[in-house]
């Protein structure tokens, strides 16, 4: 051990030109600095205290069993590699070496120890004393206690039903309520102010581990070209270490044995992450406790998300019910169904030459079926959903400024560094306008503009090549059902069972919908890495700014990825076919496809079922199998170690890394889900029931991969759930618009409500009541077989017999009338009724969802107060006791005066 001048430099020579540089060892005056010969010989890991103490498996200390471990960073020890270039192990052990000096010279305590199951890993244990942790504590702003907190707690809002919702919530014997404190930012020159009983207590684990990852992400230990390499995050990634993480407290599945140990791990995973505890609430105190806030804010944000789903999949359950309860009312259905009506109706082909005709009647079932999904009640649950989706988006700001009072969050005030990719492309130099000193940053305003327009060309070319995809699928969809209606079966009185139940429309729709699954989950996987990619290479300057900034890419990605061939089926698909005489062409050479006689609604519902319903087993599959099997293959490659016990830091590093997106990829599957549930539902009454027992099963899922599978991480703060809330409230407003032209556009229950208003009676109908009889008669077209073109003709062998005329589904005038062939007054009736329909829906849902944001304000009234309460308190004791200390110090002042006086004056007096 030897004290060295401020900054010491040792060159280091190295061969890779990209990698020379000066290794920084920093003293900050007052801390001894080994050098780095003696640091390596301090890693003398097998000590006989160490033998002794190892016997507690859970143990959370240092050897002396006295200093707790706050991080534990690992890498492998390059002279006992059996193949290692000895070049670059010099480089990476002088690295080490330099960056654990400056470690200590922040005042950080290390102790190393080897592995005991391979000798080869070396963990380096971390420990922050007092002084570091009151420094860094008021650096970062972090609030911590004044004084208990005397305000009520808040009550029930349930009244008598407080037996129920005892048994949803956790035992309060067993998860204890955190006693609430009034809280102002850590200043050491007040530290008698703040309510600090134990010093070892005082900072909890989850504030110290935040507290070293602040100073370690931010230490140096390399300088090239006058730019310092620092953080711990550049080691891992460059391999320099092998993984750097906070230690769980204990085993999951039972408790420490060290009495002072808090054991919320296992608590967590008994109460909340275990099946049994599925019903019950999340004891979101505690999540935050351990985890952090930016875990528990998604957490609360999905638990509520997902309670606010039992409303809606209540309200879209009873619209299904509503519409198969009521389909053998269906009188349209009826009518195709019927051997005297649908059985006699001979419809056009529906694609050239190898397309035979077909009878309406061997679409009976399909449309039952749709009879249960385009009933009045889908009008009704698509307007309860425009307004649902608002209230949630309103009850949550109020429910997330609760959680930043309750987790003092409300005036966060930690100022974001620059991250470490950032700061190591920083060469140019510059005048900041503000300060007027010189600044470094990594491109010209020229050079960033130029990464802006690549990045936006970038991820512009990647969505035309979604949409290539989008358009293959089409190309199959027309392909394909040009062999399905050539190959499936044909039966004349259509009782053949695989003619009943798999027509060509439903056979290419069930065998697209899959095809386009897989499509997108590889595309999705594909994209996500493009999209790191690209931003990366646009290079934000704060960690916020890069989540931000690959949030806004990957759902513009998924967006187009998952919702293309739903917006093309709902709003694309059949209304662009011309007629059966005069067809509309894709490409130039496919004949466009035409939806079934009840429209494409059912198909629809098809491709958000499959898709919804695999996305969500695929999530699954990643989530949970993978991390188990991956875990399952580490503990049976260290099963021939087994005999031995392993310390705590050595079970928690076989565990799987999180890593730093975890929790955006988190979010982006619920977001996806989100769209599903708002932007389609109009189609699919039953998805908010899907997603809601999803994610029921999402919350524990979750919970159980982070308490067993991974290892913890580092705790974070956030007030809120970032650049989500905006993306939701974006789906929000275009969720009115999608489903409102989808009951416009895609159902038929507009011109179903057209026809019984006014076509069904005279001047237009024959009934003398309003009646939907002879709906299916009216609403499907004439056309002459004579009239068709040699390249639109269909088959020419078929065996319905000879017919001289077709039916298509269209509103256009018969072969003979004047404006054959042309657009009727019924098709200008239906569209003037969708146009008022969309317009009416929508100004009113808007109305509504604006009266709503304007009732319900972002933050209660009781929250207010209890904000403005605790800043009076907090200022009135802060004063209250800087005022006790001046007077305190005056008075002392003024008493060595008044001595000083009496002992100058006493010897002139006598």
């Amino acid at each position: 051990m030897k004290k060295m001048s401020r900054n010491v430099l040792l060159q280091m020579e190295e061969e890779d030109d990209d990698d020379d540089g000066d290794i920084v060892l920093e003293n900050l005056g007052q801390t001894i600095i080994p050098d780095l010969g003696s640091l390596e010989s301090q890693h003398d890991f097998r000590t006989p205290e160490f033998e002794e103490f190892n016997g507690k498996s859970d143990s959370l200390f240092f050897n002396d069993g006295q200093r707790r471990i706050d991080f534990v960073l690992v890498y492998e020890d390059e002279s006992r590699k059996e193949t290692s270039k000895k070049g670059t192990n010099e480089k990476q052990r002088r690295k080490r070496q330099a960056y654990e000096s400056n470690l200590i010279c922040h005042g950080l305590q290390l102790e190393a120890t080897r592995s005991v199951l391979d000798d080869k890993l070396v963990f380096v244990k971390v420990h922050a004393p007092w002084e570091v942790l009151c420094t860094y504590a008021e650096i970062m702003h972090i609030k911590l206690p004044l004084k208990p907190n005397d305000l009520k707690n808040r009550s029930s809002a349930f009244g008598t039903l407080n037996w129920f919702t005892k048994v949803l919530s956790v035992d309060e014997s067993i998860i204890k309520p955190e006693q609430e404190f009034f809280t102002a930012p850590f200043e050491k020159n007040r530290m008698n102010d703040f309510y600090i009983v134990d010093r070892d207590a005082f900072f909890n684990p989850a504030t110290r581990s935040r507290i070293v990852y602040f100073i370690l992400s931010r230490v140096k230990y390399q300088l090239i070209n006058n730019v310092s390499k620092f953080g711990i995050n550049r080691l891992v990634n460059s391999g320099i270490y092998k993984a750097a993480f906070p230690l769980h407290d204990c085993k999951f599945r039972r408790q420490s044995e060290d009495p002072s140990c808090p054991n919320e791990r296992y608590l967590l995973y008994r109460e909340w992450a275990h099946p049994r505890s599925i019903y019950k609430k999340q004891p979101l105190d505690l999540i935050r406790k351990y985890y952090g806030e930016k875990i528990g804010i998604y957490f609360a944000w999905l638990g509520y998300y997902t309670q606010m789903l039992l409303l809606a999949a209540i309200v879209g359950v009873a619209c299904f019910l509503y519409g198969y309860l009521n389909q053998d009312n269906c009188t349209w259905s009826k009518e195709v169904c019927h051997p005297d009506i649908g059985g006699k109706i001979i419809m056009c082909p529906q694609c050239d030459r190898l397309c035979p005709f077909w009878k309406l009647n061997i679409t009976c079932e399909s449309s039952k079926k749709l009879c249960i999904f385009d009933s009045f009640g889908t009008l009704v649950f698509a307007v309860f959903m425009g307004v649902w989706v608002t209230l949630f988006l309103e009850f949550w700001k109020r429910r997330q400024a609760e959680l930043e009072y309750e987790w003092d969050t409300v005036e966060l005030q930690q100022e974001e560094q620059a991250r470490p990719e950032y700061e190591a492309r920083c060469t140019h130099v510059v005048i900041n306008e503000i300060t007027q000193e010189e600044e470094r940053i990594p491109f010209t305003a020229w050079g960033k503009c130029i990464r802006i327009t690549l990045c936006a060309s970038a991820v512009f070319f990647w969505i035309l090549l979604i949409i290539a995809s989008v358009i293959g699928i089409i190309v199959y969809r027309l392909s394909v059902f040009i062999v399905f209606s050539a190959k499936l079966p044909k039966n004349v009185n259509g009782t053949d069972p695989i003619q009943k139940y798999l027509t060509p429309q439903t056979a290419t729709s069930i065998t697209a919908s899959i095809i386009s699954f897989i499509i997108i989950m590889i595309l999705n996987t594909i994209y996500e890495k493009v999209a790191i990619m690209i931003t990366n290479f646009e290079l934000p300057r704060t960690q916020t700014d890069y989540e931000n900034s690959l949030t806004m890419k990957m759902f513009l990605f998924q967006f187009v990825n998952y919702y293309s061939s739903c917006f093309y089926i709902a709003f694309f698909k059949g209304k662009f076919v011309g007629y059966p005489g005069d067809p509309v062409y894709w490409l130039g050479k496919y004949r466009n496809e035409e939806c079934d006689p009840g429209g494409c609604l059912l198909e629809l519902t098809t491709q958000l079922t499959i898709i919804m319903g695999g996305k969500a087993i695929w999530n699954n599959i990643q989530e949970v199998l993978l991390p188990w099997i991956m875990n399952l293959i580490g503990r049976f490659h260290r099963v021939s170690g087994s005999e031995k016990i392993t310390p705590r830091w050595e079970q928690d590093y076989h565990l799987q890394p999180m890593g730093k997106l975890g929790l955006f990829y988190e979010y982006l599957e619920m977001i996806i889900q989100f769209g599903f549930v708002t932007l389609f539902v109009a189609s699919f009454p039953l998805a908010p029931l899907l997603a809601l027992v999803n994610n029921i099963l999402e919350i524990r899922v979750d919970a159980w991969k982070l308490t067993t599978q991974f290892r913890r991480l580092v705790p974070e703060k956030a007030q809120d759930i970032g650049a989500w809330q905006p993306i939701m409230q974006g789906i929000a407003i275009l969720a009115v618009v999608t489903n409102a032209m989808i009951i416009a556009f895609t159902s038929d229950m507009i011109p179903r409500l057209v026809y019984y208003w006014s076509f069904s009676v005279p001047p237009y109908g024959d009934h003398t009541s309003y009646t939907m009889e002879g709906y299916i008669n009216n609403t499907l077209s004439i056309f002459k077989v004579a009239d068709f073109k040699n390249k639109s003709k269909g088959n020419p062998y078929s065996e319905l017999g000879n017919h001289t005329t077709c039916r298509y589904r269209d509103f256009r005038y018969p072969p003979g009338h004047p404006q054959e062939y042309k657009h009727n007054i019924y098709y200008w009736h239906v569209i003037a009724a969708k146009l008022a329909f969309i317009i009416v829906m929508e100004h009113i849902i808007y109305s509504v969802k604006f009266f709503i944001s304007y009732a319900i304000p972002d933050v209660s009234k009781r929250t207010k107060s209890k904000i403005q309460r605790e800043k009076y308190l907090t200022q009135k004791l802060l004063h209250e006791n800087h005022l006790k200390d001046m007077t305190k110090n005056m008075g002392v002042i003024a008493e060595r005066m008044i001595e000083a006086v009496d002992n100058n004056l006493r010897p002139k007096l006598e």
